[in-house]
């Protein structure tokens, strides 16, 4: 047999074929990937391994899904899912820090609430972010004057059988970017936070929860699509150009924040996609800006 069907036979109820994969984006449209795994733990990683690098599928991690755009169709790749022991939460006081270990497979805003609860500051932007720690490392996740680059310590990976251990430093952390590449599977973060008061990070988290409601839309959306171009706001850029709530075929510009697109239910990625590409054309003939997405994409040409 192939790795690809060693796999399958080895991985029982942690390895599905054909499995949907854009319903599992915050979009809610898109394809399927040819392989879903799911790994509960370091044993499974262990087990499952040395075949999922020898499979011949570009590995695509997936967390719940935010800021990624998967076409229509099914795609050769290996999506990997992780959850139970690996994203977990602990902390530990040491001098004058609190020292936070996060499994990649854990929610931000989950996160966020319970070290604002404890009383360790310094995590509450968090709640306004739907993803996971491994997202948020690879894409250097931010929001209300923070991001991961400010606390993170280090970060363990697997990348080709391997499991590593990267600093701040060797992460590269810039603005919505990082080190962490294609192929690369985040399993845990450490961060170093502060100890605080409990009763005003938790009313942080509240501010910060009401000022997303408030601002930004719900419904099937990836999030911000465009980084925030130097010294401006894509949204601002969007707006000029004439196109909040623009429409194309299933998807549109948001009206409540113009620097989101929302998909419709039973509509198509392919919509959103050429939406997007729309939408940077008219803000380049605009303004003479070229905006760059904040997205990452299964399909459309791009490598996972």
């Amino acid at each position: 047999m192939s790795a690809l069907e060693d796999l399958v036979a080895l991985g029982g109820a942690r390895v599905v074929e054909h499995a949907p994969l854009g319903a599992r984006t915050t979009y809610r449209v898109g394809g399927s990937a040819r392989l879903f795994v799911t790994l509960s733990s370091r044993d499974d990683l262990a087990e499952l391994a040395p075949l999922m690098a020898r499979c011949g599928l570009d590995l695509v991690a997936l967390g719940n899904g935010s800021n990624l755009l998967v076409q229509d169709g099914e795609h050769q790749v290996l999506a990997v899912h992780l959850c139970d022991e690996l994203a977990t939460l602990s902390w530990r006081d040491e001098g004058d820090r609190v020292i936070v270990d996060a499994g990649a497979g854990l929610d931000l805003p989950i996160a966020a609430r319970r070290l604002a609860r404890e009383g360790v500051e310094g995590f509450e932007w968090a709640v306004g972010v739907p993803g996971t720690f491994g997202g948020a490392v690879a894409m250097n996740a931010g929001g209300h004057g923070s991001d991961m680059a400010s606390s993170i310590q280090s970060a363990t990976l697997w990348h080709d059988g391997k499991v590593t251990s990267r600093s701040n430093e060797q992460l590269r952390l810039g603005y919505r970017t990082s080190a962490v590449a294609g192929g690369d599977l985040v399993l845990s973060v450490t961060l170093a936070l502060a100890r605080g008061e409990a009763t005003a990070a938790e009313e942080r988290v509240r501010d910060i929860v009401r000022w997303r409601r408030e601002h930004q839309p719900g419904g099937a959306n990836g999030g911000s699509v465009f980084r925030n171009p130097p010294g401006d706001h894509a949204a601002r850029l969007i707006e000029a150009a004439g196109c909040k709530g623009l429409q194309l075929a299933s998807a549109n510009v948001s009206e409540k924040h113009a620097n989101f697109i929302q998909a419709h239910s039973g509509g198509s990625a392919d919509d959103v996609y050429a939406l997007m590409n729309l939408v940077r054309e008219r803000v380049r003939e605009h303004s003479g800006v070229t905006l760059i997405t904040e997205h990452r994409f299964v399909g459309f040409g791009v490598t996972p």
